[in-house]
């Protein structure tokens, strides 16, 4: 039987913000035994999600990064055949004992791991199409058979699985249906303060104020292809203080834009903007 303990709730952490609703989202996917689904524009803390459930509560984190060619049974084990041929070839050892060839992934390391463990399954609509549909069976009944060595791995515990997607495919309905979901939102500019603060306690609340004014005047621009996220402004903050920046200066220019802006079009498109002479919106920036 596989057991379901006793959580404390999660609530963020120092270093993480987590607003009330993807708490609430957290905790009832623990609850009810059920992957948590998240998505929200890159930036949004995601993947770090995961790593601060883990740490908030306690518990090992496991993450299985996806990429294009994943298949959903490299999470759960792998024959190593190659090293049996090698070991046949060249070895003393005996072949016959087909367990010491079977390495277990990702999601069967979760699984046998003595205690509940976070799972973080990241980047889940990297893989083909029929990847999440291929791993219902395993979350929904938390085991797996290994017939080469005619074994059922069962988990003990059940894991706490974070499944993270940026929307590059639509995930299949049947998958949908067996997920809490939760879609974070950008932060607004008060959450936003309290992240910055959570990073730079002591920095200068002009200078908060003049770069977070920037910043969301930037990501009201529509015609970026990609908007400055969270990460950028974190890095956008280091790099205004190591750089010994005023406040003052903030409000007449954007230093070190290239922190801010990660694509040449869009560095031309702001600059065009601020100088009118992009589109002939000047306007734009009489607003702020």
């Amino acid at each position: 039987m596989i057991k379901n303990p006793e959580f404390n709730k999660f609530g963020g952490t120092n270093k993480y913000i987590a607003s009330q609703a993807l708490q609430n989202a957290v905790n009832v996917a623990i609850a009810l035994g059920r992957p948590l689904l998240v998505k929200g524009e890159p930036g949004t803390g995601k993947t770090l999600l995961a790593h601060n459930i883990a740490f908030g509560l306690g518990k090992k984190l496991i993450v299985w990064h996806i990429k294009s060619t994943t298949k959903a049974r490299d999470g759960l084990y792998v024959y190593d055949t190659v090293k049996r041929l090698n070991d046949a070839r060249f070895g003393d050892r005996d072949i016959s004992d087909i367990k010491q060839y079977i390495v277990l992934g990702k999601l069967g390391e979760a699984f046998v791991f003595p205690e509940q463990a976070v799972l973080l399954i990241d980047e889940i609509d990297k893989a083909d199409i029929e990847f999440p549909n291929d791993l219902l069976n395993e979350l929904d009944e938390m085991s797996f058979y290994i017939p080469e060595t005619s074994e059922t791995v069962m988990a003990e515990h059940r894991p706490i699985v974070i499944i993270t997607s940026n929307s590059e495919k639509e995930l299949p309905d049947a998958f949908l249906r067996r997920c809490v979901f939760h879609y974070i939102e950008f932060p607004d500019p008060d959450l936003m303060s309290e992240i910055v603060l959570v990073h730079f306690p002591d920095i200068e609340e002009n200078l908060l104020r003049g770069a977070l004014k920037q910043f969301y005047m930037m990501r009201q621009i529509d015609d970026f292809r990609k908007k400055p996220s969270t990460s950028e402004l974190l890095d956008w903050i280091q790099a205004l203080l190591a750089g010994g920046v005023s406040p003052q200066k903030i409000e007449k220019e954007i230093p070190f834009l290239g922190v801010l802006l990660k694509k040449e079009a869009d560095t031309e498109c702001f600059q065009g903007k601020k100088t009118g002479t992009y589109g002939g919106r000047s306007s734009f920036f009489k607003r702020y």
